[in-house]
């Protein structure tokens, strides 16, 4: 007897919970609108990195040593999923509205829904790319839509591009390196790299820069949305595989939503409603557990 195996339901939970995380750092990264970017953003990895390290050894975690062509891989991830990501947030929000860069991120289910399964050796499937569609649509709908130029077009490709090689570079890491690995070492290539970009652009002086508001900022982004977040993503993503994880890229805008109802009071009007609903039909027809029946091997 033999039964095809299907992801438990509560395989998404960690990458939902993540993609929450995420959603809500919205208000905290406000606060660094003033602080020096790359000096910022290598305290927060840096730090990250830190958290990372110290609870694998307390859990008892194994962080095995990249090897061979690894390196590379983590160095590329780092390099823009993590870097390059947010480089192209700050130079977009120059030529385009937040919504515009937004709307563009937002289709990330639909391309890891496409190219995921291809590089874990299988066929992209019509539901999950019509839940990606539909999840994609009700993000739009959710963030609203803004204006932006020809270079703020350019900018949210890459935006969505580097967003999507967060997770896709991650898919042959994973197998070896696991979720704590692949996220301490991208989180440490990524502090390496700030910190590059940052003696440079901003001066080593820049850190005092840094008041206790952008410092309890950044400790809050280091340990929930950089430490415990990647983790719980990439969990996801090992467990379900990229193009199913990709549709829970939706619950970040509607976390935002949520929260912004939470913290302001003013509940939003009925477009951002109806893509909740929209995101939430999305991920219900997406991730779906259907019930196979037990095949009984013949005698």
């Amino acid at each position: 007897m033999h039964q095809t195996k299907t992801p438990h339901p509560t395989s998404y939970l960690p990458g939902a919970l993540g993609m929450a995380l995420v959603g809500g750092s919205v208000a905290v990264s406000h606060v660094l609108v003033d602080a020096p970017l790359m000096t910022a953003q290598a305290v927060r990895y840096a730090a990250a990195a830190l958290v990372l390290v110290l609870v694998a050894r307390g859990l008892g975690r194994a962080l095995p040593l990249p090897r061979g062509r690894e390196w590379p891989l983590l160095l590329l991830l780092a390099g823009s999923g993590l870097v390059l990501f947010n480089v192209a947030l700050v130079r977009g929000a120059e030529h385009a509205e937040p919504a515009a860069i937004a709307v563009a991120v937002a289709s990330v289910p639909v391309v890891l829904g496409v190219v995921g399964p291809l590089l874990e050796g299988r066929t992209p499937t019509a539901r999950i790319l019509v839940a990606a569609g539909v999840v994609t649509a009700g993000s739009i709908l959710v963030q609203g839509t803004g204006q932006t130029d020809a270079t703020g077009v350019a900018y949210a490709g890459l935006a969505l591009a580097c967003e999507a090689a967060f997770t896709l570079l991650a898919v042959p890491l994973l197998p070896r390196l696991g979720a704590w690995g692949v996220s301490t070492y991208a989180v440490v290539i990524g502090a390496v790299m700030f910190a590059a970009l940052a003696v440079p652009l901003e001066g080593v002086g820049a850190v005092r820069r840094l008041d206790a508001t952008h410092l309890a900022a950044v400790a809050y982004l280091a340990v929930m949305v950089t430490a415990v977040a990647f983790v719980l993503w990439y969990a996801t993503v090992a467990r379900v595989g990229s193009a199913s994880a990709g549709l829970l890229t939706g619950v970040a805008p509607v976390a935002a939503a949520l929260l912004g109802v939470a913290v302001t009071g003013h509940l939003p009007g009925p477009l951002v409603w109806t893509g909740v609903a929209v995101v939430v039909a999305g991920l219900a027809s997406g991730l779906r557990v259907r019930r196979r029946p037990v095949r009984f091997a013949r005698r």
